[in-house]
């Protein structure tokens, strides 16, 4: 498997490579068709779709939940255009337990994508979301109409997660807190983990609903500009595991720095043999 994400496949013959060749043209020129078409839904939310519903919905609570659930509708919209243009395929194992409110999802993260997969199968998705996202004009319609998250340093950002799943969002974190790096990924490893997840958890009381997502090519990588597409179709498989009581990751006396710091090195471990076991292929 390393072997194959490093030299990203060689065909065997001349016809091959044409025949790879244009099947990679193809979807460099697919995935900027399907990156203007999410950009264009940016703006639209923006422009259109946020001032209408501040005008027909006066109620902030039943807005934002009608925004979050459009938001989720056409972000599945957008996986299945990726599907249909021949950019990715993708397949989700224990959907049904994402088919639950007040979830804390917890994620590896080795795509751009992953956050618009994850949000399409959820119902009531709620995001931490970088402070860049808010100064991005393709991405501040959503964020600001579902009232994602703001990423923040200091307890403020903790208990806000802690309200958003108690009050019956699912929330999307994923604990590496950038995308995962080619190098982890050829070691089907994740990037240390960050411990916000840990101690979200740990504060509130609540289950960790794992998913882990493997990838059978690189894609949209940190390290990857959008248009070094691979030459095999990428798949994707998101697996739903059982939650996680984080009342069973560690002693309850333990004090709580030690206590999330205990909490992440078992979801790292967790994630690093999941990974391994479940390699992709398409």
């Amino acid at each position: 498997m390393p072997e194959r994400l490093l030299s990203m496949d060689t065909p065997a013959s001349v016809n091959g490579k044409r025949r790879f060749s244009l099947g990679r043209c193809w979807r460099i020129a697919a995935t900027g068709f399907c990156f203007a078409v999410f950009g264009f839904g940016g703006l639209v939310v923006l422009c259109l779709l946020f001032p209408l519903l501040r005008l027909l919905v006066w109620r902030r609570s039943f807005r934002q939940a009608l925004a979050r659930d459009i938001v989720s509708t056409s972000f599945g919209f957008f996986c299945t255009l990726m599907t249909v243009v021949g950019v990715i395929s993708y397949e989700v194992r224990g959907l049904e337990k994402l088919q639950r409110s007040g979830l804390l999802v917890v994620a590896n993260h080795p795509s751009l994508i992953d956050v618009v997969m994850l949000v399409s199968l959820l119902r009531q998705p709620d995001c931490v979301v970088k402070a860049a996202a808010w100064r991005n004009p393709f991405m501040l319609g959503p964020v600001l109409l579902c009232g994602f998250i703001r990423n923040q340093n200091g307890p403020q950002l903790v208990d806000d997660c802690i309200a958003s799943v108690r009050g019956g969002s699912n929330l999307i974190i994923f604990p590496e807190g950038t995308r995962t790096r080619i190098e982890a990924l050829l070691l089907r490893q994740v990037n240390p983990l960050q411990r916000g997840p840990a101690n979200i958890a740990l504060r509130g009381g609540l289950p960790l609903t794992p998913v882990v997502i493997t990838v059978s090519e690189p894609m949209l990588t940190r390290q990857q500009p959008w248009y070094q597409a691979p030459l095999r179709r990428p798949h994707f498989v998101l697996t739903v595991f059982d939650d996680l009581d984080p009342a069973h990751l560690v002693p309850a006396d333990t004090p709580p720095m030690l206590a999330a710091r205990r909490a992440t090195e078992h979801l790292s471990d967790f994630f690093n043999r999941e990974l391994k076991k479940n390699v992709c292929t398409d």
